[in-house]
């Protein structure tokens, strides 16, 4: 699996990708305009070559590139490298226009590039293992989910927490429910600053009467990160946040008794799941894919997200 990675944008997520790749043995070149970053990284990752821009990287043709720089330049970036047939993996949100991913996924269908978005915590080994309980029906039909991704900042000053927060939720519930919502209503209010939206909620209906919640907020007393499935047969809880970060499984439900609704309770379970880091992960399987079309994170995945933020944006701005 050593392949010849090149990482665009050496911020606080960059970075990351940055030591993941170092320690796959797959880092290969970084672009960076900071000089500042650029002499440190050097000195960290000396095998390293820095490239003067991203033309400088596109003309040395990387195994693949990593986009991790500020979301309004993916579009741009991520174009010039899928029209030069190159393999990328673009960070979340995909874009900041639907209409934008669409022309992404196009460029990659046309020049066979692999197209992945970085929607890194459907390749959480806990969010995988409560899938597979899912599929193996543990709690039964499912009926309801909710997400709550809620912190005391970091506040931005160009986007919402919606388009902040909400994309690791939104490509979540994609994954698990495995269906696009068929109805949306959001609600935000804004007290920090005039024109972006510090809380939110947004309600989901899902075929087959399935439906979800998603609360996100910059502006809470403490750190929470947590995912509730309730199903016909029983209940599950994560909480990314918790410093265990156990699955839990509440052996509980409604039955009926002669039209009347009883309470079921037994002993509650934790689950197991090997505990693995969530990066690590998604560039595996993106490396994996090289010159495929990934089944995970894949454009068309990117361009769902992004155009549920574009509606939820819409719905909470005309409130």
């Amino acid at each position: 699996m050593n392949k010849n990675i090149c990482v665009v944008g050496a911020g606080r997520w960059g970075q990351n990708h940055i030591r993941t790749l170092a320690q796959m043995n797959c880092l290969a070149a970084i672009v960076e305009e900071n000089q500042n970053k650029i002499k440190e990284l050097a000195s960290l990752y000396p095998q390293v070559y820095f490239c003067k821009n991203l033309e400088e990287a596109i003309e040395n043709r990387y195994d693949a590139y990593v986009v991790a720089t500020p979301a309004e330049t993916h579009y741009r970036i991520g174009k010039a490298l899928l029209q030069k047939g190159l393999h990328v993996l673009i960070e979340k949100p995909m874009t900041l226009y639907s209409k934008e991913s669409q022309e992404l996924v196009d460029i990659a269908s046309q020049t066979g590039s692999t197209l992945m978005v970085g929607h890194v915590l459907i390749f959480h080994p806990a969010i995988r293992k409560i899938k597979e309980l899912l599929i193996d029906g543990k709690i039964g039909q499912l009926y309801y989910v909710y997400s709550t991704r809620l912190n005391l900042g970091t506040v931005r000053t160009e986007e919402n927490v919606f388009w902040s927060f909400a994309p690791h939720d939104v490509s979540i519930l994609d994954y698990l429910i495995g269906s696009s919502p068929i109805r949306k209503q959001a609600k935000g209010a804004k007290f920090l600053q005039d024109k972006i939206f510090d809380v939110t909620m947004t309600q989901f209906e899902f075929p087959n009467n399935i439906h979800a919640h998603i609360h996100v907020s910059w502006l809470h007393p403490f750190k929470e990160q947590r995912l509730v499935l309730v199903g016909s047969k029983g209940m599950i809880s994560f909480d990314d946040s918790s410093v265990e970060k156990e699955i839990h499984f509440y052996n509980k439900r409604i039955d009926f008794v002669k039209g009347v609704p009883v309470k079921v309770e037994q002993p509650d379970e934790i689950i197991p799941y090997e505990k693995k880091s969530p990066l690590t992960e998604e560039l595996t399987y993106f490396i994996e894919n090289l010159g495929k079309k990934p089944k995970l994170a894949n454009g068309e995945s990117g361009y769902k997200v992004v155009k549920v933020l574009e509606e939820v944006q819409e719905m909470i701005t005309s409130y």
